[in-house]
C-alpha cells in the first residue's frame, strides 16, 4: 500500500540529525507504507490521485488561516481527496486544514497551547478502534484549533482542552490534532525552544506530562483498521 505524505513544513536543520524529518517520522510510525513524499509548499503534488492509497498531511508552524500561496491550492487537494472519496488523514495543521477546506472553521484557542501528554476521551466507538483504548493518551503541540466544525462531520475523541480533538469528515477522512509522530524527545524540544512564547507554567506542565504513556502505536493500528474497514 502506498502513502503520500503532503509535507507542510520542515523540522529545523540543526534538529533533523537527532529527530529526523516528518519524512523520517511518518516513515517510522508507518513502516507498512510505501511513501511518496509531496512538498506542497513547493507546489509538488501528485499527477494522478491513484499514485497513492492514502494522503497524510503534516503539522506546520503555520496556520490554516495564514494568507500564503500554498494553502489555498492545498486546501483545493484536499476538497478533491474528499470529493473522490479517498483516504486522508490531517495531523495537526493537516487536521486544521482539513476542517478549513471543508467548511469548517479555525482559530487561535482560546485556552491557549496544549502541549505535552494530552488525554483524549472516545465520543463514538468505531468498528476500525482496535484494540480499543479509552482514554488514549497522545502528544499535543498547538495553539490553533477547529472552532466551527465542517458539515458531515463525527467528533471522535476530545480533551478538556480541545473539544475537537479527532474528528471524522464522510467515509474516508480523518484528522487527529495531536502528533502521533512526534517522539516524546522532539516535543520537549519544541517546548523549551518555544519557552518565551508559552510561558514557563505552560511549558513545566507540559515537559511534566511526558511522565505519562503515549498510545501511538494504538493510533497507528486504528488507522490500519481504518483504510481495511471503511
Amino acid at each position: 500500500m502506498t502513502a503520500g505524505l503532503l509535507i507542510c513544513d520542515y523540522v529545523l536543520p540543526e534538529w533533523q540529525a537527532k529527530y529526523g524529518a516528518y519524512s523520517d517520522m511518518f516513515t517510522q510510525l508507518f513502516p507498512e507504507f510505501n511513501w511518496r513524499f509531496y512538498e506542497v509548499q513547493k507546489d509538488q503534488y501528485p499527477e494522478d490521485l491513484e499514485e497513492c492509497d492514502i494522503y497524510f498531511a503534516t503539522g506546520s508552524r503555520h496556520a490554516a488561516y495564514d494568507d500564503l500561496p500554498w494553502i489555498p491550492p492545498l486546501e483545493a487537494f484536499i476538497r478533491k481527496l474528499h470529493d473522490q472519496k479517498r483516504y486522508f488523514v490531517g495531523v495537526c495543521f493537516g487536521h486544521q486544514l482539513m476542517g478549513a477546506a471543508l467548511g469548517g472553521t479555525v482559530k487561535k484557542a482560546e485556552q491557549g497551547w496544549c502541549v505535552g501528554v494530552h488525554t483524549f476521551d472516545l465520543k463514538i466507538k468505531k468498528r476500525w478502534m482496535k484494540p480499543y483504548q479509552n482514554p488514549i493518551h497522545l502528544l499535543m503541540m498547538c495553539q490553533d484549533q477547529i472552532v466551527v466544525l465542517p458539515p458531515d462531520s463525527e467528533v471522535l475523541a476530545s480533551s478538556s482542552l480541545c473539544p475537537y480533538g479527532m474528528i471524522q469528515v464522510g467515509e474516508t477522512m480523518l484528522g487527529i490534532q495531536a502528533h502521533p509522530e512526534f517522539s516524546k524527545a522532539y516535543d520537549q524540544q519544541l517546548m523549551e525552544a518555544r519557552r518565551q512564547r508559552m510561558g514557563n507554567a505552560v511549558v513545566d506542565a507540559g515537559i511534566l506530562s511526558l511522565q505519562l504513556k503515549v498510545h501511538d502505536s494504538v493510533f497507528k493500528q486504528w488507522v490500519l483498521a481504518f483504510l481495511s474497514d471503511t
